[in-house]
């Protein structure tokens, strides 16, 4: 695999859609991994033997247009959340500034430890509403799907998740790739 902090960000500008609002959403089991409500990182070690979290980036970064509410600079941190050595999920986190202020701490010494064991147990964040979309990955995440021997022309689907944190909400985007959906499919 050949991922570089030089690339880092990876991540692009995506249209988000409410799950009610998608015609056709993919067929079970998949659909259930797309809107599970629970953490998707222990749904994800349940299913194997070694999980790993592999950080491409981390940094105070401005966002894509429209992906903070505020268009403020945002702690923007992207892993690939691996299983048993195979990167199932590209996963984007987007921290405003503001809420960097109060909770830094949380999110600047995570190292190589899933987001979504603080969220889920640290009792500080409320997880909200999941966002979907369908799209063809372009230029740096398709470079990165490429890198990693998995199809970048196949449609992928990704899930946005909000958590609220004293009034305020961070983002957490999970991209599944596309040998994450092959083996959900096959799941019995």
């Amino acid at each position: 695999m050949s991922v570089t902090r030089l690339s880092f960000p990876y991540g692009e500008s995506i249209q988000w859609h409410s799950p009610d609002q998608i015609p056709q959403l993919p067929p079970t089991p998949f659909r259930e991994w797309l809107l599970a409500s629970g953490s998707l990182t222990q749904k994800l070690k349940s299913h194997c033997t070694q999980f790993e979290v592999k950080v491409l980036g981390e940094d105070m970064l401005s966002p894509f247009p429209g992906e903070l509410p505020e268009q403020q600079p945002a702690w923007i941190r992207e892993v690939l959340l691996c299983l048993d050595n195979i990167p199932w999920v590209f996963a984007r986190t987007l921290v405003p500034g503001t809420m960097m202020d109060k909770a830094q701490d949380n999110f600047l010494n995570l190292g190589t430890r899933p987001l979504g064991e603080l969220l889920f147990t640290s009792g500080d964040f409320t997880p909200g509403k999941i966002e979907v979309s369908q799209f063809t990955a372009c230029n740096s995440l398709a470079n990165l799907i490429d890198s990693l021997s998995q199809d970048s022309q196949q449609p992928l689907w990704g899930r946005r998740r909000y958590f609220s944190h004293q009034a305020q909400q961070l983002i957490v985007s999970e991209i599944f790739l596309p040998k994450a959906r092959q083996l959900i499919e096959r799941l019995p």
